[in-house]
């Protein structure tokens, strides 16, 4: 399938140097995304917030641009709430007159700036650089997400925005002038495209730009996406399910950091609930059963959330999603992630366990006292003057 995008589909040597060669190549048409991923409660009901949200509204499906599989799909589609709003300067940038966020089902919602780009490629860094950490979009974006959280707070279980925040920005380069090679972009304008994806200002070691540049893909001739993480540059025309892509495995960042972060919470509260057991415990059988109830909560609570998570979406039909998948996931160490929090999961498990194995020992010694007690009390008995039947 052959990509229909400005870009040459010649794969040209490395040309001019790259301070000389960038100012003459200038972006026709291109779009920058900002995005700010949120968690707001344990889980949303999905068709009672879109019964509730006024604003244009829809289901989210993936575009498929490649022949894929019919299940290839979200599972529950997400809904996306489209709002008007002003448009935020950005240096000689500025943002689009609407914002579009994603509302998940295992409680997330992103959201998602849009930039028009034109001019000199060469401009991208300072607009890099005015995104990284920019103020101004993160606390629209939160007081967004707060807004849209108090018109469904009746569909979110455990409504609540964390503190916990995840951005992430993606380059569209649709077409520009003149037309350049993929391999040519990377090898006239690497230091260039690596300083836009680390968002940094002075140039970098080669090593430096080697690294940031590592994750290329290709569909087409005429197409390359190059993956960071904290950043992606994409040039080509149609580029909807890779962005849903990069949008999801933002969102599974967010909800990665959360989950390991209440983990860690978990596994301190458990820790001090088993360490501060004594004797006069043992017979506060409600207690004991709150403490449990607590950690099987917590267990239920963060198991359900990382599988509904990694669940939500399946890219087994589609290779070349699933290369984009592999490659965001690399540079975001979700595998890593999700590996610390099985490892808390497992751990949450064991200290629920000793817990249990506690009680139920505790329970034995205080049913042998019992039995010591009372046979104590038979063997007494016969010496008790003035007792019937004695």
């Amino acid at each position: 399938m052959t990509m229909q995008t400005n870009l040459s589909g010649n794969e040209g040597a490395p040309g001019a140097a790259e301070s000389t060669a960038a100012p003459l190549v200038r972006i026709e048409r291109g779009t920058c995304w900002m995005l700010f991923a949120h968690d707001i409660g344990m889980s949303i009901d999905l068709n009672e917030a879109e019964r509730r949200i006024t604003d244009d509204k829809h289901r989210e499906t993936i575009r498929r641009k490649r022949p894929a599989p019919q299940y290839f799909e979200y599972d529950p589609p997400p809904l996306r709430v489209t709002q008007v709003v002003e448009q935020f300067p950005l240096g000689e940038w500025q943002t689009a007159a609407s914002v579009d966020l994603m509302i998940f089902d295992f409680g997330t919602v992103s959201v998602s700036y849009s930039i028009p780009l034109s001019g000199s490629i060469s401009g991208l860094q300072g607009l890099a650089n005015t995104l990284y950490d920019n103020e101004l979009l993160a606390a629209d974006a939160r007081r967004r997400v707060e807004q849209l959280l108090e018109a469904i707070r009746p569909a979110v279980n455990r409504p609540c925005v964390s503190e916990i925040v995840e951005d992430y920005a993606i380059y569209q380069i649709e077409s520009c002038q003149p037309p350049i090679g993929t391999r040519q972009a990377v090898a006239d304008f690497g230091q260039l495209l690596a300083q836009i994806l680390r968002a940094e200002s002075e140039p970098l070691s080669e090593d430096e730009v080697k690294d940031a540049l590592a994750c290329r893909i290709s569909y087409g001739r005429g197409d390359l996406l190059i993956v960071d993480w904290n950043a992606t540059i994409l040039f080509d025309s149609e580029s909807e399910d890779v962005r849903s892509v990069l949008e999801f495995a933002n969102v599974e960042m967010l909800e990665m950091r959360f989950l390991d972060n209440r983990l860690d919470g978990a596994l301190d509260e458990s820790y001090e609930t088993l360490t501060r057991r004594t004797w006069s415990d043992a017979t506060r059988w409600g207690t004991r059963a709150r403490d449990l109830r607590r950690v099987a909560q917590l267990q239920v609570d963060s198991a359900v959330l990382f599988e509904g998570v990694n669940n939500a979406i399946k890219l087994l039909g589609d290779q070349y999603l699933a290369r984009v998948y592999r490659a965001v996931s690399q540079r975001l160490h979700l595998n890593e992630w999700d590996a610390s929090i099985i490892r808390k999961l497992q751990t949450l498990e064991s200290i629920y366990e000793k817990m249990t194995d506690w009680q139920a020992n505790r329970r034995m010694e205080v049913l042998e006292w019992i039995i010591i007690i009372l046979i104590a009390i038979s063997i007494l008995l016969p010496f008790v003057p003035g007792l019937p039947g004695y």
